[in-house]
């Protein structure tokens, strides 16, 4: 296992923003201590719903087979910008924010990232008919106001994260992600690299200094198609607006478990490069297989990929409920069950239990 000295200084340890929140500045020396003693679990809307059930009428698929629940929690805030009531998955934010109260009390960390729909003609985030939509929400564009206004919406949520001594509890936000593929309106094929990085500098300073929002962590996530390290940092918007870097990847149905598991451990190897050349720290942002129809899969394929690459944590994606072929994560009778429990007995591998304290 690579030690967290192998992987950044203790200056990385430092929050892009200078204004950050004590919490905010515990949550990443404690991320960084962590790499020390393994890789934490992490899973998308855990607490939201599962296969065969929705909250309050169930509980984590995660806990359900292990006994534990996550170390890390997946949340989407898309939608919010257009004051929906519930996210693009249909989890309602009044309970999306209670439930990531909750996490922090008992010990676990929230990641946020943001599927916002196309400002230019209000469909989802997957819509890129338009062009020049980035452009357009930068300073100066026709759109630009309205972006702002989205931001506000984020701000007020992000500020409304208190525990209950009414301290703002850390987060990470993740915006802009997969942004080196084309099927986001932000990605690659949509907008120039300065177009990209304007994007998320104005983006973290609109946040941090205009509405003085200080209990963010920013993670920069490129999908799972760069070739080497200039390629991964081809639209990095610099050191100062980033907290920890990291990738999304999927075990596709036409890959094999050996050629799925070389992909990954090539990524890995580039990024842990970035991350010390960087002092960041690195995590597997997105991950999975769905469906995960090969039994072992955890500690056969998975594990040995990841085992050495001193990432903070891996993030699986969710278990909907409404699509029951669409999960990540097993759940009870689901045949990789076994080998999931083998998985979390590792020592090296922390869930919530182990992260707690």
């Amino acid at each position: 296992m690579l030690t967290s000295c192998n992987l950044i200084s203790d200056s990385g340890t430092k929050p892009a923003d200078k204004q950050a929140t004590t919490e905010t500045r515990q949550l990443i020396s404690t991320m960084f201590e962590l790499t020390s003693k393994g890789i934490m679990f992490g899973h998308q809307d855990d607490l939201a719903y599962g296969i065969g059930w929705i909250a309050p009428n169930g509980k984590s698929d995660v806990f359900r087979v292990c006994g534990d629940y996550p170390a890390v929690f997946g949340w989407d805030l898309g939608h919010l910008e257009t004051g929906a009531a519930c996210n693009l998955d249909s989890v309602p934010f009044s309970s999306m924010k209670q439930w990531a109260i909750e996490v922090n009390a008992l010990g676990g960390i929230n990641t946020f990232s943001w599927h916002l729909n196309n400002p230019v003609n209000d469909s989802s985030a997957w819509n890129f008919s338009t062009k020049g939509t980035v452009k357009s929400i930068l300073p100066g564009g026709d759109k630009h106001e309205k972006f702002t206004q989205w931001l506000d919406k984020v701000a007020n949520f992000f500020t409304d994260l208190k525990d209950t001594t009414g301290k703002p509890i850390p987060v990470i936000f993740r915006p802009f992600h997969e942004h080196s593929g084309d099927w986001f309106w932000w990605g690659k094929k949509h907008c120039s690299s300065q177009e990209y990085i304007q994007l998320w500098q104005f983006t973290f300073r609109y946040l941090t200094e205009t509405r003085q929002v200080h209990n963010l962590l920013f993670a920069f996530s490129p999908s799972d198609n760069f070739r080497n390290k200039a390629d991964f940092l081809e639209r990095y918007p610099g050191n100062e607006y980033v907290d920890l870097i990291g990738f999304d990847i999927y075990q596709m149905q036409n890959q094999t478990n050996k050629q799925f598991a070389g992909k990954l451990k090539e990524k890995l190897g580039i990024l842990h490069e970035v991350a010390k050349e960087n002092n960041k720290l690195a995590a597997i942002t997105e991950i999975g297989y769905e469906q995960i129809p090969y039994p072992t899969w955890w500690t056969e394929i998975l594990w040995p990929a990841i085992k050495d690459s001193g990432v903070s944590y891996a993030l699986f994606w969710r278990n909907a409920a409404n699509r029951p072929n669409h999960f990540y994560a097993p759940y009870p009778g689901q045949q990789s069950e076994k080998d999931f429990v083998e998985l979390y007995k590792l020592t090296e591998t922390l869930f919530r239990s182990d992260i707690a304290n």
